[in-house]
C-alpha cells in the first residue's frame, strides 16, 4: 500500500511573494515602455523594483527555504539529459524546480539582470536616460540601449511566454498544477520529504534582506544624481 501524501511546505512565503510581484512588475514594465511618454517614469520605477527583487532572490537563493536555495536546483548536464530522456530513476524532480524548470528560472533571471543593467545606462535620445549613464561612454550606452529596446525586451517576452506555455503543458498533459503550490506554498508529498522553513523568523529575515536590497538599489541609483 502506498504511503499517504501529506501537505508539505515547498515554496516559502518570501519566494511566493517574490514570484508574483516580479511577474507583475515585468508585465507593467513592458506595458509602460510600449506606452512611452509620461509612463516612462513608471517604467523606471518598475525597473528599480525588479532590480531590488533580483538582488533579494540572489541572497535568498543562499539562505532561503530548502527548495528555494540554488543548491537544490542546480543540476549537472547529465541530470538534465536523464530528465529529457525520461530516465531519472529515483530522482525526485517533481518537488521543487525540475531540471528544465531550473534552466528556465536561471535564464529568465539572467536576462532580467541584463535588462536592468542596460537600462541603468540607456539613452532613448528623446527624454529619458538611465540614472548611471554618466559612468559609461557614449558607445557603451548606445550598445546598452540597443540591447534594452530590442533583444533584451523580446527575450524577456519570449521566455515569459515559454514559462506560461510550460505551466499549461504540465497542467493539460501531465495533470500537474504548478500554479497552486506557488500560491498556497504546499504540495501533497510522501512523508520524509524535507519542507522549506517558513516560520515568522524566516519571513522576518526575508523582510530585512528585502529592505537592505531596496536601500542598496536606491543608493546606487542616487550616484547618478
Amino acid at each position: 500500500m502506498s504511503e499517504p501524501l501529506l501537505p508539505t511546505r515547498v515554496w516559502d512565503l518570501p519566494t511566493r511573494v517574490f514570484h508574483w510581484v516580479l511577474a507583475g512588475c515585468v508585465i507593467a514594465s513592458v506595458v509602460s515602455a510600449k506606452i512611452g511618454g509620461n509612463a516612462m517614469a513608471w517604467h523606471f520605477r518598475f525597473g528599480y523594483v525588479i532590480f531590488t527583487l533580483l538582488a533579494f532572490r540572489l541572497v535568498w537563493g543562499l539562505v532561503g527555504g530548502h527548495w528555494s536555495r540554488f543548491a537544490n536546483f542546480i543540476y549537472s548536464p547529465s541530470v538534465v539529459l536523464r530528465y529529457l530522456r525520461g530516465d531519472s530513476g529515483d530522482e525526485r524532480h517533481d518537488i521543487g524546480h525540475s531540471p528544465l524548470g531550473a534552466l528556465s528560472v536561471f535564464g529568465l533571471l539572467g536576462i532580467l539582470a541584463a535588462q536592468v543593467a542596460t537600462g541603468l545606462v540607456a539613452d532613448d535620445e528623446i527624454a529619458n536616460t538611465g540614472p548611471l549613464i554618466k559612468f559609461v561612454s557614449g558607445a557603451i550606452s548606445s550598445l546598452a540601449t540597443s540591447w534594452h529596446k530590442t533583444w533584451g525586451q523580446w527575450l524577456i517576452i519570449t521566455l515569459s511566454l515559454l514559462h506560461v506555455g510550460a505551466i499549461v503543458f504540465y497542467l493539460v498533459r501531465r495533470k500537474r498544477n504548478l500554479v497552486h503550490p506557488m500560491i498556497v506554498g504546499d504540495k501533497p508529498l510522501p512523508p520524509g520529504v524535507p519542507a522549506s522553513a517558513d516560520h515568522w523568523t524566516a519571513r522576518g529575515l526575508a523582510a530585512a534582506l528585502l529592505t537592505l536590497c531596496g536601500a542598496g538599489v536606491a543608493w546606487l541609483v542616487s550616484l547618478g544624481g
